[in-house]
C-alpha cells in the first residue's frame, strides 16, 4: 500500500497534488507557521497572509521569468469565467477578435466572446485532434486580440509553443498544462489557468497580464471581472481564495526545488512517451486518436477501437487496481489518463503494466 493510502489519481481535474505539499497543508492546518490558526481561519488583510500571497507572487516570477511588465493576479470564478472577463477588459462594443478553436474549451471560450456584440470570427477550427496548419488561418486585420487554448483537456490537443499571430496580442488559455514546461511569457498578452490540475485546488485562477492592456475596460465590466481592479488592490479587492493560494505557492516552491519547468518538462515528456509508447506498441488494441505532433503532454486519451465494449471494463478493472479516473470525457468516451506535474513516474508506470496484462487477457 502506497503511503498515507494513496492511490494513483488520473483526474482531468481537480488532480493530484504532490504528497510533500499535502502533508505541509496537513502539519499546517491548525496552526499555520506559529500564528494559532489555520490559512482558512485568517484573515486576508492579515501580515501573515500578505506574506503567503507575496512569496507566491515572487515563486512564479521565478518560475516563469515574468517580466516586470506583467501582473500577476489570483483571481476567481474558474478559466470559464475569464471566457466573459476577456472581451469585458480588452475590447468596446464591434471590436474584431479571433479565436483558434481546437477542442472543447477554445470553443466555449468563443462562444462566450460572441456575446459580447463583438466580430468575433473562428480563424482556425480543428477536428478536436489535431491543430490547422498555420498558413490556412484567417487572422484579421485589426482583431483585438487572438485566443486560443494551449492544451485541450478533452481531446489531448496541445500546441507545442506560442503560434504566430504577428504584432496582435495572444492570450492564451493554460488551465491544463500551465508550469508543465517553461514558457516565454513575453510573447503573450495574458496566460491563465484554472489551478486545480497542475497547480493546486480548486477556486483560483493565475492571471498573468501585460500591464499594457490594463485600465481599457468596458464601462459595463462588473468590478470583480475588471483586472486593472485587481491588480491596483493585490488580488485582494475582496476576499481572495486564501487556501487555493497558499497551496498553490506550496506547489511553486516544490517546483523550484525539482529543477523549475525545466525539470518539469523532462519529468512530464518521459511520462507522456512511456504511455504514448504502449499505446503505439500494442498492435492496434489501444488506439490514440490524437495527431502525433500535437498530443498532449497532459492529457493521454485512448481507446479500444475493435473491442469498445472492454472499455467499461477495464476502467473498472483499472480502479480496483488503484488507478483512479481514467474514463474518458462523457462527451468522448474512451478512456482518458491525466498525468499531471504531480503524476509520478511509478503511476505511469503502474497504468501501463495495466494495460499490457488487460491486453494480454483481452486480446
Amino acid at each position: 500500500m502506497a503511503a498515507h493510502g494513496r492511490v494513483f489519481n488520473f483526474s482531468a481535474g481537480p488532480a493530484m497534488l504532490p504528497l510533500e505539499v499535502l502533508e505541509q497543508t496537513q502539519r499546517d492546518t491548525l496552526n499555520f507557521n506559529g500564528s494559532g490558526m489555520s490559512v482558512m481561519e485568517m484573515s486576508h488583510r492579515s501580515k501573515a497572509f500578505e506574506g503567503i500571497i507575496k512569496q507566491a507572487e515572487a515563486d512564479l516570477r521565478t518560475l516563469l521569468s515574468i517580466p516586470d511588465n506583467y501582473k500577476v493576479l489570483f483571481v476567481q470564478g474558474g478559466a470559464s469565467t475569464q471566457f466573459a472577463a476577456i472581451p469585458l477588459n480588452f475590447t468596446q462594443e464591434g471590436d474584431t477578435v479571433d479565436y483558434i478553436v481546437t477542442g472543447a474549451w477554445s470553443k466555449k471560450a468563443y462562444e462566450e466572446a460572441a456575446k459580447f456584440g463583438l466580430n468575433a470570427n473562428v480563424v482556425a477550427k480543428g477536428d478536436n485532434k489535431s491543430v490547422p496548419a498555420r498558413d490556412s488561418w484567417k487572422l484579421s486585420p485589426g482583431a483585438k486580440y487572438v485566443h486560443y487554448c494551449d492544451n485541450e483537456t478533452i481531446g489531448g490537443v496541445e500546441f507545442q509553443g506560442a503560434p504566430d499571430v504577428g504584432d496582435v496580442p495572444l492570450i492564451a488559455d493554460m488551465s491544463s498544462n500551465f508550469l508543465s514546461k517553461p514558457v516565454d511569457v513575453s510573447k503573450y498578452a495574458m496566460i491563465y489557468a484554472g489551478a486545480q490540475k497542475n497547480v493546486g485546488p480548486s477556486g483560483v485562477v493565475i492571471a498573468i497580464v501585460r500591464e499594457d492592456l490594463l485600465g481599457k475596460a468596458r464601462p459595463s465590466c462588473p468590478t470583480m471581472l475588471n483586472y486593472a481592479i485587481a491588480a491596483e488592490n493585490g488580488s485582494m479587492y475582496n476576499t481572495p481564495p486564501c487556501w487555493p493560494i497558499y497551496v498553490c505557492g506550496l506547489v511553486f516552491q516544490h517546483l523550484l526545488k525539482l529543477g523549475g519547468l525545466a525539470g518539469a518538462r523532462e519529468r512530464n515528456v518521459k511520462k507522456a512517451q512511456l504511455l504514448y509508447d504502449t499505446i503505439a506498441g500494442s498492435n492496434g488494441f489501444y488506439f490514440s486518436p490524437v495527431e502525433e505532433s500535437v498530443r498532449s503532454k497532459m492529457n493521454v486519451p485512448f481507446t479500444i477501437p475493435s473491442k469498445p465494449e472492454l472499455e467499461k471494463a477495464f476502467v473498472a478493472e483499472a480502479t480496483a487496481a488503484q488507478l483512479l479516473e481514467l474514463k474518458g470525457h462523457r462527451s468522448v468516451g474512451g478512456m482518458r489518463a491525466s498525468i499531471y506535474n504531480a503524476m509520478p513516474h511509478e503511476g505511469v508506470e503502474a497504468l501501463t503494466k495495466f494495460m499490457t496484462e488487460f491486453q494480454a487477457k483481452n486480446a
